[in-house]
């Protein structure tokens, strides 16, 4: 039915069906040159005034190809022009970002374009961007995700809409209003309209994946069975509404099972042991996930092994992609990322003493302090900053790692504990607990750092003076 009316009406009623823009919104528009983006835009334009949304155009050049990427610009420029919408058309070096984040060139160009999209958006007050993705480019994908291994994700593919986080921690919504749509009829409606797209030339080259199935893998599936594109479509519909359900099972036992930890999440034993395999496996996916902010290079054979170490006894370990990390511990296991607090600690040794106000540099740390005669702000308390009463703390202040017979009144409590205990009830990784520096008065623990301050430390209404103690890995 659907492909029989005219294309302009088949997106209308899939954006209307997905709900996947809203009345007033400025929309950002990806636009390559190529005959998929050329048609999205041409189609958008066209709907402009029937969805109540204004367009803005946002093209990327890679600086990858030279002078064919050059006339890609221009060629969006001028189409920007035509149409009567705003653009905006900028270049990035992706291949010197390539290099410093050691990805492959499609990754590290995918990675740039998003960025730059969230940059754009952001700047005009938009949150959202639609791309040119067909039913075409959703095949390849789905092959893709086979071909490199694969779970009940990876068999739905790209979503209608989706949430990307940005560097900047901003979270870009991808809309797809063409992935229905077929190559072959996006070509076919610039064509009937005289539109002449862009090429790219990289699109044919042999050494990549995606090119591979295009024009290898496909055909000779279609050997096998003509309607194999179909088949995948279908698959890929089915995969969806299951994994709908799925996550709104996830939703539902989050809360006893996933909870916050400085630098990562924990994940109990116990409340984890009782779910279903098919739960198990995508609530670990659905953890690295908030962890990470998208699950990119996150594998199944990754998730295999989470689940695998889950059910292990206390002590297993884990390294995966991203610099995460999987600690096994009494009755949670902790996933940990690279950059967060915790798994990087530097390895301290020694006592060394604080400059009040100043800085101190000691094992790969760098130490500011400051005093304030006013109480700090909200959100001044994070999770390598925090303040304290100076009148209480001195300026006596050292920081070493933890001794036996530690003890320490974390804050809301109204007596001191074993430093141990603390640990253990933080659920701090018993190999990580040497590396957490402490900053120590001449009477006792001040702040266990990243975790918690002393109670009798804190700053009060009656505070005069207040110190603020920030920690930086130099």
């Amino acid at each position: 039915m659907g492909r029989q009316q005219p294309l302009l009406r088949r997106v209308l009623r899939f954006i209307r069906e997905h709900n996947l823009v809203r009345e007033n919104e400025l929309l950002l528009v990806g636009v390559s040159g190529g005959p998929d983006s050329v048609c999205l835009i041409h189609i958008m334009a066209g709907l402009k005034k029937t969805l109540g949304i204004e367009l803005h155009i946002a093209h990327l050049n890679h600086m990858l190809r030279g002078a064919e990427s050059d006339a890609d610009a221009d060629y969006v420029s001028s189409l920007a022009h035509e149409l009567g919408i705003p653009a905006t058309i900028e270049r990035r070096e992706v291949k010197d970002y390539q290099k410093e984040h050691h990805l492959s060139l499609e990754e590290a160009a995918r990675e740039v374009r998003y960025a730059f999209f969230s940059e754009v958006a952001r700047s005009l007050g938009g949150d959202a961007v639609a791309v040119g993705h067909t039913a075409d480019d959703q095949i390849e994908t789905i092959l893709m995700h086979l071909v490199r291994g694969t779970g009940l994700a990876g068999l739905r593919g790209m979503q209608t809409c989706s949430a990307l986080q940005s560097p900047n921690a901003t979270e870009l919504k991808v809309v797809r209003p063409l992935l229905e749509v077929r190559r072959e009829e996006t070509e076919a409606y610039c064509a009937a309209r005289g539109l002449t797209p862009r090429s790219d030339s990289s699109n044919v080259l042999p050494n990549q994946l995606r090119n591979k199935i295009r024009s290898q893998l496909i055909p000779l599936l279609r050997g096998y069975n003509l309607d194999i594109d179909e088949a995948l479509l279908r698959m890929a519909s089915a995969a969806d509404s299951d994994l709908s359900y799925i996550e709104k099972e996830i939703s539902r036992v989050w809360s006893k099972v996933v909870g916050e930890q400085s630098g990562g999440v924990t994940i109990s034993r116990a409340e984890f042991s009782k779910l279903h395999p098919a739960l198990k496996r995508h609530l670990v996916r659905s953890a690295l996930r908030h962890l990470l902010g998208d699950l990119r290079d996150i594998e199944s054979i990754h998730i295999e092994s989470l689940l695998e170490a889950l059910a292990k006894p206390v002590g297993k370990k884990l390294s995966l992609p991203r610099g995460v990390a999987f600690h096994g511990d009494y009755g949670y296991g902790l996933l940990i990322a690279r950059d967060r607090l915790v798994g990087s600690f530097p390895a301290l040794e020694g006592e060394h003493s604080l400059n009040i106000p100043g800085e101190t540099e000691f094992c790969g740390w760098r130490v500011g302090s400051s005093i304030l005669n006013h109480k700090p702000g909200k959100g001044s308390e994070k999770e390598l900053k925090a303040c304290f009463d100076l009148d209480v703390t001195g300026k006596e202040l050292t920081v070493r790692r933890r001794r036996s017979g530690d003890r320490f009144q974390p804050l809301g409590m109204e007596s001191p504990k074993k430093l141990q205990d603390f640990m253990v009830d933080a659920r701090i990784p018993r190999d990580l607990r040497d590396g957490v520096p402490l900053v120590c008065s001449p009477q006792h623990i001040i702040w266990v750092v990243g975790w918690r301050i002393d109670h009798r430390a804190r700053v009060t209404p009656s505070t005069k003076r207040v110190l603020c103690l920030e920690f930086e890995k130099i």
